[in-house]
């Protein structure tokens, strides 16, 4: 490997290196497989995070035991050529699970995971909602459209019908409503009632009740008193296979 440009540092000094500017034609295990070797030269890697989806192409983390591992491994490393490109290092915005499960133990790191959750869910519902801005946003009118408009209009053929354009009435998806303390449960199986999803969903932080919707089969809203139990009922019920059939059922937050 060959030097070739130095990184910027933006972020304190903690024991996980973010890798970016890597190469993406390589497969992932390969990548995982060279990244290891030359990492571990500078301290112990407890674990190494590349995924092959679109968002987190050509980057990887890189978990060192302490923080002096990762610190020398940013000096030495930093511009160095892995499959002809230079690899540019920095610090991670946040401490990656494996650091939080080794340091700070079984609750903290279940606490750390719902926070990690809940701030992806509330990305997700931000970036729903921008799409939603788009889809609504008026066209910039053409000087065909001046001249259309100064014409007398006629009745529209079928008025009164509902417009087919999904951007007319789009909504977000329940998967990517932001987080709230109240979940919305459908798909039960007809013979759940209030003490069955109890012992279910009871078990979780901060647990009120169950209501089930008298007039509607099949459904029912959990509430908790905070947002952080909710999240972890979420994750962990979700997809969940009930009754007889084993049928999933689906769990998503309250639409607000």
């Amino acid at each position: 490997m060959a030097a070739v440009v130095q990184g910027g540092i933006t972020q304190p000094p903690n024991s996980t290196v973010y890798v970016k500017n890597l190469e993406e034609r390589i497969k992932i295990d390969d990548l995982k497989e060279a990244l290891t070797e030359i990492f571990s030269e500078y301290g112990t890697v407890i674990d190494l995070i590349a995924k092959k989806n679109i968002k987190a192409r050509g980057q990887a983390f890189v978990v060192f035991d302490d923080v002096e591992s990762a610190e020398r491994a940013i000096k030495e490393v930093q511009g160095f050529e892995l499959f002809e490109k230079p690899m540019l290092l920095d610090y991670a915005k946040t401490r990656s699970d494996a650091t939080v499960q080794k340091d700070g133990g079984e609750e903290e790191f279940e606490s750390h995971k719902r926070r990690r959750l809940a701030e992806k869910e509330r990305k997700q519902a931000q970036q729903a909602a921008e799409e939603q801005k788009k889809l609504k946003r008026p066209a910039i009118p053409t000087a065909a459209d001046a001249a259309s408009s100064a014409r007398p209009a006629k009745a529209a053929r079928g008025a009164g019908l509902k417009s087919s354009n999904p951007a007319a009435g789009a909504v977000v998806p329940d998967e990517y409503l932001p987080p709230n303390k109240i979940l919305f449960v459908q798909n039960l199986p007809e013979d759940y009632d209030v003490d069955g999803l109890t012992q279910i969903f009871g078990r979780f932080e901060g647990f009120r009740e169950v209501r089930l919707v008298p007039t509607r089969k099949g459904i029912a809203f959990v509430e908790y008193e905070a947002e952080a139990g909710a999240i972890s009922a979420k994750e962990s019920t979700s997809g969940m296979g009930l009754g007889a059939e084993s049928k999933p059922i689906k769990v998503t937050y309250q639409r607000q």
